[in-house]
């Protein structure tokens, strides 16, 4: 109950600065509409919308043996374009798997932020990124829950776009003890064939199989961001 009273009171708080900002002061009104109007950072996540196969590489510790597995994630835009949420779906140590991530782009503090959440666990992850023009690829920081100890574990991750059909991710971890290792890499490809996606303002479902029209050769574009050479 005080959970939904504190939300109704951000809620109100929020709509009565919009409103002011919209009837008193330019300049407040034109900072909100920038803010929540998606820019180029939110053109290259909706980039990413489709369907997905993941080659998945773990390793527990430094000098543990690889384990891998493979699963599938569905990216879509949502919220007119400003999130884009990913549901991945597999098997990990012989257990079905799922889980969840939401990616954005803060027009304001210029950061990437994403949560993360799974059936492996009850926390949530959070971490804040930023693009790295050295390696190419958005660098996300964030800290993780040590189920055994409890304690807080540093956590980074490299997001590199190899090319419009292939995505890769390592994650590295930061033992209490210890230098920064490899926990993960994953390898995601674009899976072929018809499949239903969404448009990048999220709202839209449309064939992403290609129409006659669209196997017409046509001059080779740039991707908004860049792609690891």
């Amino acid at each position: 109950m005080k959970t939904t009273h504190k939300l109704f009171c951000m809620l109100s708080l929020f709509s009565c600065t919009l409103v002011h900002a919209q009837d008193q002061d330019p300049a407040q009104q034109k900072a909100w509409m920038e803010y929540m109007t998606p820019s180029k950072q939110h053109q290259q996540l909706a980039m990413a919308k489709g369907n997905w196969t993941e080659e998945v590489t773990m390793w527990m510790s430094a000098d543990a043996p690889a384990m891998k597995s493979n699963s599938t994630i569905t990216n879509t835009m949502i919220m007119g374009g400003r999130y884009q949420q990913g549901i991945h779906k597999g098997s990990m140590m012989g257990q079905p798997f799922e889980g969840m991530s939401i990616v954005g782009y803060d027009n304001k503090l210029q950061v990437y932020q994403s949560t993360w959440i799974d059936n492996m666990g009850t926390g949530i992850m959070m971490m804040e990124g930023t693009w790295n023009e050295e390696l190419k690829a958005i660098e996300f920081k964030g800290n993780m829950v040590d189920p055994v100890s409890g304690a807080k574990l540093a956590v980074r991750e490299v997001y590199t776009v190899v090319n419009e059909n292939e995505h890769t991710l390592e994650m590295f971890m930061s033992p209490a003890e210890g230098k920064e290792y490899k926990s993960m890499s994953i390898v995601m490809k674009r899976a072929t064939g018809k499949s239903t996606t969404q448009k990048a303002d999220g709202k839209t479902p449309v064939k992403s199989g290609p129409t006659d029209e669209e196997k017409k050769p046509k001059p080779v574009q740039q991707p908004l961001m860049p792609t690891k050479n």
